[in-house]
């Protein structure tokens, strides 16, 4: 297990959105906050040793929720691209893991980034969710990761370092990552009629 206390939290929320238009999708309204709050709302009470968030072009104000924020001028470069500038401060705050959310994925709870933290064994441990059938964020990565993921590039990120590492299942409804307007209505819809 690693615990909290020792890992810091990176959350994702540059990417460019292409598929959403010209409007950013983290601002939309999901239930009563916008969508790229939602994991930051189901996330604060767990005591990680320091949350950063990588934005570019959103407005949200990440850092009133406690994050230190980074911005990345070249999200174009793609997921791999805002993990490696986030690896510094990761570092500095002498983090021994870092776990890896997605700013667009709103069914993230706690009790899963627990159950993640809890796999999690030593500084070579990733560990990544799984919906039964393709690993995904949220990830974990241990303290020996940290040149490789300070190294990344490009929106393949650290996917080859997730499928070798070990993947705890969840529901999919949880790993619900919003891409499109066409998602977002959709999971909306699922939302009123209780189908989630």
């Amino acid at each position: 297990m690693i615990a909290a206390e020792d890992t810091a939290l990176v959350l994702l929320a540059a990417g460019r959105s292409k598929r959403f238009g010209d409007i950013d999708k983290l601002e939309q309204p999901y239930l009563s906050e916008p969508l790229g709050f939602h994991v930051v709302t189901a996330l604060e009470a767990v005591p990680f040793r320091t949350r950063i968030a990588v934005i570019s072009g959103t407005c949200l104000d990440f850092a009133g929720r406690g994050y230190r924020v980074i911005l990345n001028d070249h999200a174009e470069q793609g997921q791999g691209g805002s993990l490696a500038l986030c690896m510094k401060p990761v570092r500095e705050a002498g983090a021994k893991a870092v776990l890896v959310a997605l700013a667009d994925m709103p069914r993230v709870t706690a009790t899963h980034i627990y159950r993640l933290l809890d796999t999690a064994v030593g500084s070579d441990a990733v560990v990544a969710s799984s919906d039964g059938v393709c690993p995904m964020p949220p990830a974990l990565f241990g303290a020996d990761h940290f040149g490789a993921l300070e190294s990344l590039t490009g929106d393949a990120g650290a996917r080859a370092l997730v499928r070798a590492g070990h993947h705890v299942v969840t529901s999919p409804a949880e790993l619900i990552d919003i891409d499109t307007p066409d998602q977002l209505t959709e999971l909306r819809e699922k939302i009123r009629g209780g189908g989630i």
